[in-house]
Order: C-alpha cells, then structure tokens, then sequence
C-alpha cells in the first residue's frame, strides 16, 4: 500500500494578544488627559492673608464677577509665623489677569456703615475675591487685602490725593460729595510725619472725574458746621451720609474759571469750608499794618476788613514779633496788626498792576483821612472787624511805614468815643472840691427852709385875709339879691299895678274866646258854611236860667 507523505502548516505565533490593546488604550487616554491637564492649567500662585478664617484646602474658591477662576491648593504658615501663606492654582483664563495691582480678599458678611455686604457667603461658604487690573508686570506673588477695597481695580474714574494739616480727619470710606451725589470715597489715609500733614488717596468715579480740573476746590462737609463770626451765626450741613460720618465736596468757586480738565493723579488741598475754599480765587493781595492803642479782644485772625460794608480783605495776623519795640509791656505799646487788601475785591485786576495800583490809591486816601477802626460785627459773640472810612477832619497820621508795611492809621470807634467821653466827665467831676460844695449846699438848703418857714406863715396870712373879704363879698351880693326878690314881690302882690294889669288882660281874653265860641261851632258842624250857604238855621246857644221869677201867660 502506497502512502503519501503528509506536511504540516506551520504558522507563526503572535508574540502579543489583543487583550493588550485594552491597558494601552487607557494608558494613552490617562498620559492624554495628564497631559491636557498640564498643558492647559493655569499657574500656581501664592497669597499672604493675615489669618486663614474661613478657607479650606481643595474647597474654597478664587472667584472674579463671581466666576471660577482658581482653588485653594494648601494652606500653611509664612516663615516668621505671622501671617498665613495660601497657594491657589489659577485657570488659564485667568494667567493674563495676574498682574502686580491684582487685588485679593477674603469676602465674608460684614456690616459697616457703607452698607451691608457678603451675605451670600451665608450659602456658598467663604471665598476669595479677585479683581484684575491691566496696569503692572506679570507676577505670582501676592498679598491679600485685610478688607475689601473701596475701589476695585480697573474701575473706571480718576485718582486724586488730599492732603490736610487742619483737626479734622476722614478715614477709608468717607465720600466724596458733588451737590449732593455720592461721586467718590477715600481709599487709604497716610501721615508724613516729617511734614505732619495727612494724605488722603481718593476715588472719584466715572464720569464725574471729567469734574475735576485745575481749578477744582474741595472743602469739609462733615456733620453739623456752626459758625460764630463778625457776619454772626452760621449753620450749615452737607448730606445725612456726612451727618454720620466724614466728607468732602468739590466744585469750581464762583467767580473762577472751570480750568483745564486733569488726566493724571493730582493733589489738592482740604479747606475747612467754602467760603475759605472760595477765598483762593483771589491770588494776590497788599499788606497793610493797622496800628490799634485799644484792645483787641474779640479781633480774629481772618476777620473782615470791610470799606463802607464792601469786604475787600481780612485780618492775616495780629501782634506778630516786632524788633522796633522791646516788650509789649510798655507803657503806650500799640499793638500792630497786619491786614489784606484784595485787589480783586476792590474792583482791580487780580496782578501785579492791580496790586500796585491799590497799594497807590491806599496811601493818596490815608493822606486825605483814610482811617481803620475796630467796629463790632455781632453783639452775641462780641466779634470785631476792621472798618474803612474817609474822616477828612482826623488828624495827621503819626508812621508811615511800620515792619516794613504802610500803615493805615486809626480811630477811635463810636463806642470808644463815648466811653471816653463818660470818661471825661466823670474826671471832671472827680476834680471837683465836693466837701466845700457838699457844706456850701447844706448852708443853701438851710436857708431855702428858712425862707419857705416865713413863705409858709405869709400864705396862712394872706388866705386868713382872702378868706374873710371872700366872705364879706359873699354876704353884700346875698343882700342884693334878696332885695331884688323883695321889690319883685311887692310889684306882683295883691292890689298892684302890675297885678291889675295882668287880672284886666285875661278878662279881655276870657270875653274875646267867649265870642269866638259859635263860630268855632258852627265850622265844628259845617267846616264849608264860611262859604256856602245851606240853610241851615244858626245855631242858638242856650242860655243860663234867669235868677228872677216872671209871670208867663196861660
């Protein structure tokens, strides 16, 4: 039987399986994904924070216009154990933002009296808020604000500093007034303590800060201002934010021109109010010295100087050091006091010519009678002013110049003047010899008593006198009178002429109405008989019955 050979086929064998693309596969995903991560986060920063209340590793977030922009990595103390040093990993959106005027805090609920804030952290937990700025160097090294800025950064305005060397003080926060709006706030407060003045760094906001120029004056609104002055009591009050706390406002004073707008970070001064503020319009000013020999109680420096009621200047110093004299001991000693004339008030241009010009027109009028007096502005607060006034009768002035200042001399106010003269009298009358005076009166009162004694006893007399030729005169003309009734009576008694004459006239008048009687009764009865006839008979009055007795027929 014939066999065949028979070959194998022979395959090689795979030296790896399938099932090991699996692991690989995921390997490469996971060095993807690694990579992706590294390639695509953000830098790894850190943060100095003066305590770590309320953050916590791997949990809190960094967050800008309240988006996530980084974690808290770790949390661990600085070298010197003062303070906590946080390392946060930032996105890479947010690598550009990390500049050297990028600001950190921790934002927590907080109550102040600007508002309340960061109540949401109730829910979400403490984070850090970040606010990004395209101004400085790139850096990973920060320092974590205590607070929240006034101001955060790349907010829209302007920056101004303010500086103060007067009492009063404002703090982070305060605003800035502009009529009555909220316009800015103070930033941060600092002291130079070489020039002992406080600096101010303040905010104003868009688009306000285009209010600012070169011109601009800020002055105190803070709280209640009261005022006791020559012009009398002054009560002013900025908003009810300033009445709780501290501010400014600003504004071009009127009378000056708006200026130049201002770009960049300038400085200005704080003035205590706005007429002080308003006083800086005036830039140039004569000095003049006002010798006064009386007091000056109650004369303030920046007191008015006023020219017939027109203020043109104030009182810059009063009894500054002198050399001419010694000590102000002196018997005589005149106290100097050096004042201003605004050539800007006095209708003059505000320059050197305006001010020669006034210095020119001061001494003409001081040679025609030009003279200061001290003249009370307010009677409550005894506050003085100096006056100007033309005295053509005043005598020659004694200095012209006096500390190197022309001097305007004085006068006597009306008060002054009165007093003196009370004074006058009262030497006159203390010069008068009062014990001779004193006796010579007494002998004169002694005498006026003696001669009203005799005036007395002489009147007694002379009424003893009238009184009784009164009455003698009182009992002739009683006489006549009764003598009068007397002969009136006998002329009216029974058996007269003129008792006769008055029985005849009324038995002539008795017969006269007797007869008149029937006419009266017939114009009774027929009132037109005197005219017409009616044939009526006339009327018969019947007699009396006769006394005597007479036979009638049968």
């Amino acid at each position: 039987m014939d066999h065949t050979s028979e070959t194998a086929d022979i395959k090689p064998v795979r030296s790896i399986s399938k099932i090991w693309l699996v692991p690989f596969v995921a390997l490469s995903i996971g060095v993807w994904m690694i990579f992706y991560q590294w390639s695509n986060q953000g830098p790894l920063i850190s943060i100095v924070f003066e305590n770590a209340s309320g953050l916590e590793a791997g949990k809190t977030k960094i967050k800008i216009h309240n988006v996530d922009v980084g974690q808290v990595k770790t949390i661990a103390l600085t070298d010197d154990l003062k303070k906590v040093l946080v390392t946060a990993r930032m996105s890479s959106s947010a690598a550009d933002l990390l500049l050297e005027n990028t600001q950190f805090w921790v934002v927590t609920p907080r109550i102040s009296l600007n508002g309340v804030s960061g109540l949401g952290t109730l829910v979400s937990g403490t984070y850090i808020n970040m606010s990004a700025s395209r101004d400085g160097k790139t850096t990973e090294d920060f320092v974590a604000l205590s607070a929240p800025p006034i101001t955060p950064a790349g907010t829209p305005g302007l920056h101004v500093t303010l500086n103060s060397n007067a009492e009063f003080a404002f703090k982070e926060g305060d605003p800035v007034i502009y009529k009555g709006l909220k316009v800015g706030e103070f930033e941060s407060v600092y002291f130079n303590f070489e020039q002992r003045i406080v600096y101010y760094n303040t905010f104003i906001e868009a688009p306000y800060h285009d209010l600012i120029t070169t011109n601009t004056k800020f002055w105190n609104t803070s709280g209640v201002q009261m005022e006791l002055d020559a012009d009398g009591v002054k009560i002013k009050s900025g908003s009810i934010e300033t009445l709780l706390t501290n501010g400014v406002a600003f504004g071009v004073p009127e009378g000056m021109p708006l200026g130049a707008k201002i770009d960049e970070r300038s400085y200005f001064n704080i003035h205590e109010s706005y007429e002080s503020a308003a006083e800086e319009r005036y830039k140039l000013s004569a000095q003049f010295v006002v010798l006064v020999d009386d007091t000056v109680r109650g004369l303030q420096v920046g007191a008015p100087v006023e020219y017939r009621g027109i203020k043109v200047g104030k009182v810059l110093q009063i009894n500054p050091p002198n050399l001419e004299q010694d000590s102000w001991l002196e018997e005589g000693y005149i106290i100097p006091v050096v004042i201003t004339i605004q050539p800007g008030r006095a209708q003059h241009s505000d320059d050197e010519t305006g001010l020669a010009a006034i210095r020119q027109q001061l001494r003409t009028w001081v040679q025609q009678g030009l003279r200061a007096s001290l003249q009370t502005g307010n009677l409550l607060t005894g506050s003085l002013f100096i006056d100007l006034e033309h005295y053509p009768d005043a005598k020659e002035p004694t200095h012209d110049t006096y500390m190197d200042y022309d001097v305007i001399p004085t006068i006597s106010n009306e008060f002054t003047q009165v007093t003196e003269k009370v004074a006058a009298i009262l030497d006159k009358v203390n010069a008068l010899d009062l014990n001779n005076i004193t006796a010579n009166a007494n002998n004169m009162m002694a005498q006026i008593s003696q001669s009203a004694s005799a005036m007395g006893g002489t009147a007694n007399k002379a009424d003893a006198l009238l009184l009784s030729v009164e009455q003698q005169q009182i009992a002739g003309k009683l006489a006549g009178v009764l003598d009068s009734i007397a002969t009136l009576s006998k002329d009216f008694a029974s058996g007269s002429d003129t008792h006769n004459q008055i029985n005849k006239t009324f038995q002539m008048l008795q017969q006269r109405l007797n007869e008149l009687q029937p006419l009266l009764l017939q114009l009774n009865r027929s009132p037109n008989s005197l005219i017409f006839d009616n044939g009526s008979q006339p009327y018969i009055q019947p007699k009396a019955k006769s006394n005597r007795t007479t036979s009638e027929p049968k």
